[in-house]
């Protein structure tokens, strides 16, 4: 199962120290997770912001960056993707999941989840995946 996990969630398992949930999600055989330059540099950018550094403890922040380094697959964007979402800057998460085959984006963002789907992409929270790969 090819997955993309969109900035925010990294984030909000960060500030919210839910890292085992992430961690569920890596060590879990079944499914890979991509990432590419722009979702890693969005990554960067979001943790530069002073009003989030104060909520990330520096282990919690070194231990993702292994998990990146260690389960995820880096991926170079080959697609560019059309669609009508209001924030065109997402549209980077689009093309990955094209350029994979993605099953899925997991995500908290209204926009791409009002999407419901991106070709074969289906687009969901992490709660709804959870529910989906418990079955």
């Amino acid at each position: 199962m090819n997955i993309i996990i969109d900035t925010n969630l990294w984030i909000s398992f960060l500030i919210g120290k839910k890292l085992s949930a992430m961690r569920t999600l890596f060590t879990n055989a079944k499914i890979k997770i991509f990432v590419c330059d722009e979702l890693l540099n969005e990554f960067e950018s979001v943790l530069s912001r002073m009003k989030i550094q104060k909520y990330i403890a520096d282990k919690d922040l070194q231990d993702t960056y292994k998990w990146i380094n260690n389960y995820c697959h880096y991926v170079l964007i080959n697609k560019n993707a059309f669609s009508s979402l209001r924030d065109k800057k997402d549209l980077f998460i689009l093309s990955l999941a094209e350029t994979i085959s993605a099953d899925y984006i997991l995500t908290g963002d209204k926009d791409l989840l009002s999407l419901q789907y991106h070709c074969q992409t289906k687009i969901v929270t992490y709660k709804e995946f959870s529910a989906i790969i418990e079955k």
